[in-house]
């Protein structure tokens, strides 16, 4: 890939990138989708941020590839950023997709609008440096909404932040835990990231 030139998605053909940092949900669910035929891509790489992260060995188990780049081994973001969309281009693809992937990174021209991020929440409400995980359903639940949900967005260079492409609402219930209310978001989640791809592989947005 040269300069701006962009391959040019389409749903016979899409190529992606996953960024993981941990247990690998998200990554289990694109797979899962492809495998299915509800999403036609193909994840042509698996970067984690964490040596130790299951991902890892669930990306392997599908036979896909994987590559370890630890934030640690860098001075700068921008150093880390840089290994880390070098090893992007080395696969070509259309789009680079966060599945729970932690570390702030700065977005290259030419992956503009071409790197996606799925948020438990309803941006822009409890998203930020420090908001990931359960830590979203607690505040959800400690400020009462009556509903809470997902994000699918395009990332920028700030957390959760950046161009929202769609958003699925779930309701609130009493009595809920972080553990119900995570429950419920994922299963949305489960639904929301491969739309948001059919849509962006059609040129679409919601």
């Amino acid at each position: 890939m040269n300069g701006n030139i962009h391959p040019q998605p389409s749903l016979a053909n899409l190529k992606l990138v996953v960024l993981i940092s941990g247990g690998g949900t998200t990554l289990q669910n694109l797979i899962q989708q492809i495998a299915q035929g509800q999403l036609e891509a193909q994840i042509e790489l698996v970067i984690s941020s964490n040596p130790a992260a299951r991902g890892i060995q669930m990306a392997a188990e599908a036979g896909i590839a994987t590559a370890v780049i630890e934030r640690n081994s860098f001075e700068s973001v921008a150093a880390y950023s840089a290994a880390l969309f070098d090893c992007c281009r080395a696969v070509q693809p259309h789009f680079v997709v966060m599945g729970g992937f932690l570390k702030l990174v700065r977005i290259p021209p030419d992956f503009e609008n071409r790197v996606v991020n799925i948020h438990p929440s309803l941006i822009p409400n409890f998203c930020g440096q420090g908001m990931y995980g359960h830590h979203v359903h607690q505040a959800a639940l400690a400020a009462g909404v009556a509903e809470s949900g997902c994000t699918v967005h395009f990332v920028d260079n700030q957390y959760d932040h950046g161009p929202i492409i769609l958003q699925r609402r779930v309701p609130v219930l009493a009595g809920d835990t972080p553990d119900t209310l995570a429950a419920r978001v994922f299963q949305a989640e489960c639904g929301a990231y491969p739309a948001a791809l059919r849509l962006l592989a059609s040129g679409r947005r919601s």
